[in-house]
């Protein structure tokens, strides 16, 4: 399938990931990590994009933008959208799947 990936780069990941939280005292709160950083950097473009597709749509409004950069800026906000609903309901499947888990 297209949405699996290997296990050798499944540990791979996990071992950076590993080593990130080792360097960066993940219990001291003293950094998010490599993973915490990933995420942080993800949503601020994704909020970034997201206000730019609102003020292009403002500025449309008044009279202000031209129309292709409108429809371009609106395009891209709600494939940003669009990312970000999938990448939620992945998140959601994988901690139904981690409580379903026996212990």
């Amino acid at each position: 399938m297209a949405d699996q990936i290997s296990s050798a780069v499944a540990a791979g990941i996990y071992k950076s990931v590993q080593q990130g939280a080792g360097k960066s005292g993940i219990d001291s709160g003293a950094d998010k990590g490599i993973f915490g950083n990933l995420v942080e950097k993800a949503a601020t473009e994704s909020i970034q994009t997201m206000r730019e597709g609102e003020k292009a749509s403002a500025d449309a409004v008044v009279g202000k933008a031209n129309l292709t950069d409108v429809v371009d800026a609106v395009t891209n906000a709600e494939l940003t959208l669009q990312t970000v609903i999938a990448v939620r309901d992945k998140m959601l499947d994988a901690y139904q799947e981690i409580v379903r888990m026996p212990i």
